[in-house]
């Protein structure tokens, strides 16, 4: 198959809502590459605050730190000049990436655990995580609707991870307030392994300026964040000695063969549709269009998950020798596990993907459902299109979070209205609309040269479990997430080429949510709990833990 092909279909599964270029900006170019070698962007950055949320009835009381670190690709020798002056004529590739961090006063930095914070996208700014799930603020939103435009509402955040763990929240190169620049800038940071050693190399400056190499550390990714946190937690601990006490992965896609947005594009592989049974029969449920309404979600989903991995594999894997008959009764059951219509599935050959699904299940209401929360939908914008031509939980939730940020930002945290050098206004970029741009390839570790075809990083993941048999993993998936259905992360922890003996250091929490987990308030509760008890359980401290210098 052709490689546009397959990449359209890696990119739709890799997108979050914070991919899409905002409203007004769809002229941006997709990074700043002007070689500048003063360039007031590329000089660290910090601005301090103070401030104090309630978490769970505790009081605690925090400093912010808004900047930005610089950072540089794979093989920069350090001995560089850092001071401006390189060669302007041919100005080293480099970062700056933007953070907020918020470190509780008054503790001991080895008695107060650390997490590191993105979403992904690829090139996605953490405004998602940030404002929606576990910063002292939360943006509200409308639970599976479109959110009224402004004003919107901010709340102390009940259910900030401040009560567990210091959090630095961490842009993307080339969105948020950071930047790149410098020769071949975006090849040295858009593809899977560079945005890695970014990443990697951000931690590691950070525990360094901070003061934090002896914290217990944790990773927190989103998405295409949890393809990174696999690459980086191997690379933190293979290539820069740094054990991590644990890894929390929200809506994983580590194996890009397992994707249903564009499974048509590899025909021979039928894996995407069985693992996305599930979650197709889940939305069906929500929305009541099921032939005959289970009382139970989860007992409706064991049953589906069963036929998923017997009946319907048995049946694909036989291709085009399939009885007729077998294929009339396999389009009979999936009709009343997805309320699809039985000729439909008979025309799709028992294959329905992502964006069929989407299209189909509300089309007789003229309504699309969400891709990343299929609570969600809106009005179809072609109601005869193979797929919908965008999100609808997207569409319903990206201005509150976009100008929420905005304005806490620069009211609370005072970063961004002057400018570092206070004669300009800074723009924040949600995304750095850099898809075009992404490398896939990606290099497993033991592998001698990148591995064609699609990413897999379970390897990444296998690696750094085996380096540290102690590292311990969470997995927090949505039932009516569409963009990285939660029987696909179940498929790929199971799969994982680690010793028995460890599989026990993986656990999976599950919501009745979408992919953005925290968007349902009940939800992120039990998400907040579920992280807090996995950073207690994990941290190695005793019971001294938290008491002042």
């Amino acid at each position: 198959m052709s490689r546009s092909l397959l990449l359209r279909g890696i990119v739709l599964a890799a997108l979050t809502i914070s991919a899409r270029p905002s409203a007004g900006h769809a002229d941006e170019a997709p990074a700043d590459t002007r070689p500048s070698a003063h360039a007031p962007h590329f000089l660290p950055q910090q601005k301090l605050s103070d401030g104090t949320v309630t978490v769970r009835g505790e009081k605690i009381d925090y400093q912010a730190s808004a900047g930005t670190l610089v950072i540089h690709p794979k093989g920069w020798d350090d001995s560089d000049p850092a001071d401006g002056t390189r060669d302007d004529k041919n100005p080293t590739a480099e970062a700056s990436m933007f953070y907020v961090a918020y470190l509780q006063k008054g503790v001991r930095p080895e008695n107060r655990p650390i997490t590191f914070v993105y979403n992904g996208g690829p090139g996605s700014a953490t405004i998602w995580l940030h404002m929606g799930a576990f910063g002292p603020r939360r943006i509200v939103t409308a639970d599976d609707t479109h959110t009224d435009a402004a004003p919107y509402r901010l709340l102390d955040n009940d259910d900030s991870l401040l009560d567990a763990t210091d959090l630095v929240f961490i842009d993307a190169p080339g969105t948020g307030f950071g930047r790149i620049e410098g020769k071949d800038a975006a090849h040295a940071f858009y593809g899977t392994d560079p945005d890695a050693y970014a990443f990697a190399s951000f931690i590691a400056q950070f525990l360094g300026r901070y003061g934090r190499f002896n914290s217990p550390k944790y990773l927190f990714g989103e998405s295409y964040g949890t393809t990174r946190s696999a690459i980086v937690a191997e690379m933190l601990q293979h290539e820069r000695g740094i054990d991590l006490n644990g890894v929390m992965l929200l809506s994983q896609i580590l194996d890009y063969d397992n994707s249903i947005d564009g499974p048509q594009n590899n025909p021979s592989v039928d894996q995407p549709y069985v693992l996305a049974l599930p979650s197709f029969a889940a939305t069906a449920f929500y929305h009541h269009k099921l032939p005959t309404q289970p009382p139970d979600l989860r007992s409706f989903l064991d049953e589906v998950e069963h036929f998923a991995l017997t009946d319907y594999t048995a049946a694909l894997q036989q291709g085009t020798a399939l009885a007729d008959a077998d294929r009339d009764r396999i389009a009979a059951r999936l009709h009343d596990y997805t309320g699809l219509p039985v000729d439909y599935i008979r025309k799709a050959d028992l294959r329905v993907n992502g964006g069929e699904f989407e299209q189909t299940l509300l089309g007789a209401g003229g309504l699309d459902t969400g891709r990343l929360d299929s609570r969600f939908s809106g009005p179809a914008m072609d109601p005869l299109a193979e797929r919908p031509d965008y999100d609808p939980q997207g569409a319903a939730m990206s201005s509150a979070y976009l100008s929420a940020f905005n304005d806490y930002v620069r009211r609370v945290l005072h970063y961004g209205d002057g400018g570092p050098t206070g004669d300009g206004w800074m723009e924040y970029r949600q995304s750095a609309n850099n898809i075009r741009d992404w490398s896939f390839t990606h290099q497993p570790p033991g592998a001698e040269r990148p591995v064609r075809g699609v990413p897999n990083v379970l390897p990444d993941l296998a690696a750094a479990m085996k380096y540290n048999p102690k590292l311990k993993v969470q997995l927090n998936q949505g039932y009516f997430d569409l963009g990285t259905p939660y029987f696909e992360g179940v498929y790929e922890m199971r799969h994982l080429p680690i010793p028995r003996s460890l599989a026990g250091n993986v656990e999976i929490r599950q919501y009745q949510s979408g992919h953005m987990v925290y968007a349902h308030e009940d939800s992120l509760r039990q998400l907040h709990d579920n992280a807090a008890d996995f950073i207690r359980r994990t941290d190695n401290l005793g019971p001294s833990a938290g008491q002042k210098p």
